[in-house]
């Protein structure tokens, strides 16, 4: 449909400007070139003498057919738009009866009325607006932008909604010149595009869309219904919210999120955010690359970053990098790992280290009217070593790590000439709370030293309040850092 647009929208250019701006106008302009229908729009070379009637009356049938062609077109255009109405109309109508009727009571976790209250309600867009000095001045030689990314939804959610399911937000300070601009922008991602063109949220969410058997059944078949209809297509076009983190590699500043691949912006000189588009990074044809981890490592020294993507199905951990030019290497799957909700992990010089959490997936949960996401208690959490440049998983090694339940982690590095990893990451001490109510997780910073050739594992609390997202130099990723 891009291409098709672009050609009508560059049509007109070429012709003489009409008084009518119907759409059977429009697309009738295509032919004004090659139109004999008056003596306004004959061609120099058609003088009417008896000589050429013949011609004349050649390009009037010819400009009789291309005009009943352009309206039967424009029919059809006017009634595909007409049919894709009607069918949103019903779409939303059977969405309203399934919040209305069919959703279970709403917990505290997906009750929008909560999750969206005091500091983490929607806020609108905001152009580049100068920011006052209250006090101070800002150096001259400081130039650059702080830029923060998170959920915002667009919608006001009409049913069930949790704090990890808004568009993604960028919400930017650009110093520069002594002057501070401040901007917000939605990452313009194929859901977002799609839903504001219909008005109101219709991609399901795996956090909150599941909420009781009857609600999880007809959100199934109505969200396949608008795949069939051609509603939404996100199997070609992806359907992630980009609102979890920034990255910025291969020549690209980056929006991502886990459930699909990233997102390229761009900072203007104006202090504006722009999306550019979804980023494949020079993928092989015969590959389908649709997600990976919003939070990739990046080597500084090499260039290189690395990434993962989890799935409910095997192989359920797969992991990939890209060079210093921004192509993808081959996938490595992870046999071994378990159907686990793996967030973040850690790389070395040598490494890659992957969390088996307690927090897991298992697709059969939607046939029980619950999410598919959710917290295995009886299983022993684990942390997975395998070298950084593995060509297969046959180098995967698994060390138990019971009570370790990483969700971020801050940096890895290798000490003893490689023998010892040393990692320093955020554990959910309540990882039952992390889906529900994140505040109550208890999330502390440990140190963990892992011993690569006994496989032994010590772990040591570095603070005890509770902290999460630090944030280090990133020239010291891989490496020893304060």
């Amino acid at each position: 449909m891009e291409a098709l647009s672009s050609s009508f929208l560059a049509t007109p250019l070429m012709s003489p400007p009409h008084h009518h701006s119907s759409c059977l106008n429009f697309v009738s302009s295509s032919f004004t070139l090659i139109s004999a229908k008056s003596p306004h729009h004959q061609p120099h070379y058609f003088t009417p003498n008896s000589s050429n009637k013949l011609i004349i009356h050649t390009a009037q049938t010819l400009d009789q057919t291309l005009n009943n062609k352009s309206r039967s077109i424009a029919h059809k255009i006017i009634k595909k738009k007409q049919s894709s109405s009607s069918l949103a109309v019903i779409f939303k109508t059977l969405d309203d009866l399934i919040c209305n009727f069919l959703d279970l009571p709403l917990r505290h976790s997906i009750d929008p009325k909560h999750v969206l209250s005091d500091i983490f309600a929607s806020v609108d867009e905001l152009p580049p607006t100068r920011c006052e000095l209250v006090e101070g001045c800002l150096p001259s030689c400081l130039d650059g932008a702080y830029i923060r990314n998170g959920p915002n939804p667009h919608f006001i959610p009409r049913g069930p909604y949790h704090l990890l399911d808004g568009d993604g937000m960028l919400h930017m300070i650009r110093i520069s010149r002594g002057k501070a601009t401040f901007c917000s922008r939605y990452v313009k991602t194929y859901k977002y595009m799609v839903e504001r063109e219909v008005g109101y949220p219709i991609v399901p969410s795996v956090f909150s869309s599941f909420n009781g058997f009857g609600a999880s059944v007809a959100r199934s078949f109505l969200t396949l219904a608008k795949m069939l209809t051609g509603q939404f297509d996100p199997i070609r076009h992806g359907f992630g919210v980009a609102n979890t983190s920034l990255a910025l590699f291969a020549g690209h500043l980056f929006a991502l999120c886990e459930s699909d691949i990233p997102y390229a912006i761009k900072v203007t000189p104006d202090g504006d955010i722009v999306t550019i588009g979804r980023h494949d990074f020079q993928r092989s044809s015969s590959e389908w690359f649709f997600r990976m981890t919003a939070h990739p490592k990046i080597d500084r020294r090499t260039g290189e970053a690395f990434a993962f993507r989890f799935h409910p199905l095997s192989p359920f951990l797969t992991f990939f990098r890209f060079d210093s030019e921004g192509k993808k290497h081959k996938d490595v799957p992870i046999y071994s790992a378990g159907p686990t909700l793996t967030h973040d992990f850690a790389v070395t010089k040598s490494y890659a280290i992957f969390p088996d959490v307690q927090i897991v997936m298992n697709l059969l949960w939607i046939l029980m009217g619950r999410s598919p996401v959710g917290v295995d208690s009886g299983k022993v959490p684990r942390l997975g070593i395998i070298p950084r440049y593995a060509e297969d998983d046959s180098g995967m090694r698994w060390i138990d790590a019971p009570g370790f339940n990483m969700l971020h982690c801050i940096n890895a590095w290798e000490e003893d000439g490689g023998d010892t990893i040393v990692m320093v990451a955020s554990n959910a001490v309540k990882v039952e709370q992390v889906l529900e109510r994140i505040e109550l997780a208890e999330l502390t910073i440990e140190k963990l030293t892992i011993n690569v050739k006994s496989g032994s594992l010590r772990r040591q609390p570095m603070c005890p309040r509770v902290l999460d997202f630090a944030v280090i130099n990133p020239a010291y990723a891989a490496r020893k850092n304060r």
